[in-house]
Parts: C-alpha cells; structure tokens; sequence
C-alpha cells in the first residue's frame, strides 16, 4: 500500500477555504463563489478556485500555514485559529482581535493531481 501524499513545509498547494468569524459564524471570505454569492460577500472581479500557497513563504496567516502540513490530497479540515494565530490580538489590521474558524481543502500538492492524471491516461492508452 502506498502512503498518501501530505503536505510538508516548502510544497507548492491548491487550497479551497471558507473563512468566518468564530463568534459570529458570520463568512468573511472564501475561494468558493457559490459560498460567496451565499454569504453576500462575492466579488465580482475576484477570481474565485483554489488560492495557491506555498507552505513556509508565510503569504497567509501562521495558522491557515499551520493547520494545512500534514494534510492530504482531498482531505478537509476544519481549523479554530486564535487572534495570536491570525492577525493579531491587537493592531491597526480590521482583522486584529479576530478569532477564527476556517474549512480547508487540500485539492492539489505540488501539481500531482494533474500528473496523477496524465499517468493514468497513459497508462489506460498503453494498456489496451
């Protein structure tokens, strides 16, 4: 049996996420348009699919980073993240003070899905 590929510091992911507010419930953001036009905070010059991160750049906040290592190829998690883990407990960010819960999907690690892809075309045209 062959162990699933997860999510290590320095791999390049496609992350699917639904963000809200931990005492409100109220979605602030999201990569998913259908949940954004549901939230009422769709925009429509965004553009909405898996938001691309690479673990260890520290381009999103250190628990979103944090909670996604260890994760594999279509697995959800959904993830409490303390201000001190977000923005900040205090400061000039809106986002400062903030408590919150997000719903993560790994849907792609270093493009192996669309290799997994191409390799069982490959191997489906080889074979018959």
């Amino acid at each position: 049996m062959v162990d699933p590929v997860v999510v290590k510091e320095g791999d390049a992911l496609d992350v699917t996420y639904i963000g809200w507010y931990a005492d409100t419930h109220e979605i602030f953001d999201t990569s998913v348009k259908e949940y954004a036009k549901k939230a009422e905070v769709y925009k429509p010059k965004r553009k909405y699919g898996p938001k691309k991160v690479v673990v260890g750049e520290h381009k999103v906040i250190p628990g979103f980073e944090e909670a996604l290592v260890g994760m594999a190829i279509g697995e959800e998690k959904e993830v409490y993240i303390p201000a001190e883990k977000g923005y900040g407990r205090s400061g000039s960010h809106p986002m400062a003070g903030k408590d919150l819960i997000f719903k993560l999907t790994v849907e792609d690690i270093n493009g192996s899905q669309s290799l997994r892809l191409r390799l069982g075309w490959w191997l489906k045209n080889l074979l018959s």
